[in-house]
C-alpha cells in the first residue's frame, strides 16, 4: 500500500479523478477525442511511476521519472485545453490542475535531488 504523502499515491488518486472526468466527458459532454489524450496521459504518470519501482539502474529509475514528468507536463496542457474550450468549467479545471501542478512539484524535485545524489563530491 502507498503512503498517501508519496508521489505514486498522489498518482494514482489522479489517475483515478482522471479516469471519472474521462467518463463524465465522454458520457456528458459527448467529447471524444482531447479526453481520450487526457486519459492517456494522466494515467500514464502513475504508471511510470510503478515501473519505475523496479527500474534496473538508477539511471532507468531516472528515467521513468522524467517520463512521468513529462507526462505530468502533457496532462496539464490537455486540461487547459479542455477549460479553454469549455468543456470544463473554472471550478472543475482549477480543482484538478492544482492536483496535477502538485504532482509536477513532487517530481520535479525527485528529478532534482536524484541528480544532485548522482554528483561526485
Amino acid at each position: 500500500m502507498l503512503k498517501e504523502n508519496t508521489a505514486g499515491y498522489k498518482s494514482k488518486r489522479f489517475a483515478i479523478r482522471i479516469v471519472k472526468l474521462y467518463k463524465y466527458l465522454c458520457d456528458t459532454k459527448k467529447e471524444f477525442v482531447l479526453s481520450k489524450q487526457l486519459l492517456r496521459s494522466g494515467t500514464s504518470i502513475g504508471a511510470n511511476l510503478a515501473e519505475a519501482e523496479c527500474a534496473i539502474s538508477k539511471k532507468d529509475f531516472l528515467a521513468k521519472i522524467y517520463i512521468s514528468l513529462k507526462e505530468c507536463s502533457e496532462t496539464k496542457y490537455w486540461l487547459e485545453l479542455l477549460y479553454e474550450t469549455e468543456y470544463l468549467n473554472k471550478e472543475q479545471f482549477e480543482s484538478i490542475c492544482r492536483d496535477c501542478e502538485e504532482i509536477r512539484k513532487m517530481l520535479s524535485s525527485s528529478t532534482k535531488t536524484i541528480k544532485e545524489n548522482e554528483k561526485p563530491e
